[in-house]
């Protein structure tokens, strides 16, 4: 049996609309609409040996995106049609197929390549690829029709040799009640596919269940630092043995996230020079700044003075000032905290070299840190 290799894609939610971005929201979703184009440019890459591409849903961030976006994304898949790379759509949870208004009931009669509506499991097509017979499986969560209420545990079976791939948009071993198809590993391991491409979660994840290997291949590009994306696109291999995956990296902008301790820094100008360290124009970067302050910056005016050195930035403020007067105040107290900071005042003040003096003032902020955290 020939090997073959295929583009697994899930949750490219183009029409997504960036917030917060210093002016440059446009320009971002503008940049993050041109994500299946580069997977399509991939799959035409002629050293790729894509033979087959799978969206496992949530393709578009709604289920009515605009018309434009809408041409733009048949225009891809129709270049794969057109270099006899069939392709397989699933809507997911985000571009529900239930509504009359959906983009693949409006369009479902000129979609290229496979488009899935059944509302249960079906077996929804045979390819030959490579002369080897590929069985899809697959379905659309539909309202009022698919039966998921609790876990989805019936697959229909593979009756034909040859490679069997299931396709699905939904939560793997996961209670029903959220916007989400509850799908069972055990079941669909028990209908024995030898690939379950799956979508919704945004995190790269793989499950492998007696002889069957369950991918979320992520969302490639993020949204926000809490959904930073997986910078790669998924490939699988499949045919006789295990499928073996690759992850071939993608040319997506980066969301990075820094945490900086701030204690010990004396200037301004000491904390714009570890801002400067982590600079960089291409990325999205959020930076963390904890620990205890003993000056009071001016976070806004130095964030903005920042900004060239990024594509964008924010700077999250989880620090605590403490001036020397106020501590001293506090060491007066017949308390713990009061103990603690009369001795670590003597040992600052005691210090013979400034190295000593700034482990002692590091020791003192942490210790007021946690005192004050009530940890």
């Amino acid at each position: 049996m020939a090997r073959i290799r295929c583009l697994h894609l899930a949750d490219l939610h183009l029409g997504w609309t960036p917030s917060q971005l210093g002016g440059r929201e446009e320009e971002r979703q503008r940049e993050r609409d041109q994500l299946l184009k580069r997977a399509v440019d991939l799959a035409l890459t002629p050293t790729s040996g894509i033979r087959l591409v799978i969206i496992a849903g949530d393709l578009f961030e709604t289920h009515r995106p605009g018309t434009e976006l809408v041409e733009a994304v048949l225009r891809e898949l129709r270049r794969l049609e057109q270099a006899n790379i069939p392709v397989i759509t699933v809507p997911g949870n985000h571009d529900e197929i239930t509504y009359h208004d959906s983009v693949y009931r409006q369009r479902r009669n000129d979609w290229p390549g496979f488009l899935v509506t059944n509302p249960m499991p079906e077996k929804v097509a045979t390819l030959s690829l490579e002369d080897t017979p590929c069985h899809l499986y697959a379905m659309a969560y539909t309202g009022g029709l698919t039966k998921a209420t609790e876990l989805l545990r019936e697959f229909p079976p593979p009756t034909e040799s040859g490679v069997h791939l299931g396709v699905f948009h939904g939560s793997l071993d996961w209670e029903a009640g959220e916007r989400s198809m509850p799908l069972s590993s055990q079941g669909l391991a028990a209908a024995g596919y030898d690939y379950v491409a799956l979508g919704h979660l945004h995190r790269y994840q793989e499950k492998t269940v007696n002889r069957t290997l369950m991918v979320y291949p992520g969302a490639v590009e993020g949204k926000t630092f809490t959904d930073p994306g997986t910078g790669f696109f998924t490939v699988v291999e499949l045919g006789d043995g295990f499928p073996v995956v690759e992850q071939v990296p993608a040319a997506v902008r980066a969301y990075r996230q820094v945490k900086i301790d701030v204690s010990g820094m004396e200037t301004e100008a000491d904390l714009g020079k570890e801002l400067e360290k982590v600079a960089d124009p291409e990325a999205l970067v959020q930076i963390r700044l904890v620990g205890v302050f003993s000056f009071l910056p001016n976070l806004a005016k130095l964030t903005a003075g920042m900004r060239e050195g990024f594509y964008h930035l924010e700077i999250c403020d989880d620090t605590e000032h403490f001036n020397l007067e106020t501590l001293k105040g506090w060491a007066t107290e017949p308390t713990l905290r009061g103990a603690f900071l009369r001795r670590m005042l003597q040992r600052l003040e005691a210090a013979a070299d400034q190295r000593e003096r700034k482990i002692a003032y590091l020791a003192l902020v942490k210790g007021i840190s946690a005192f004050t955290k009530g940890e």
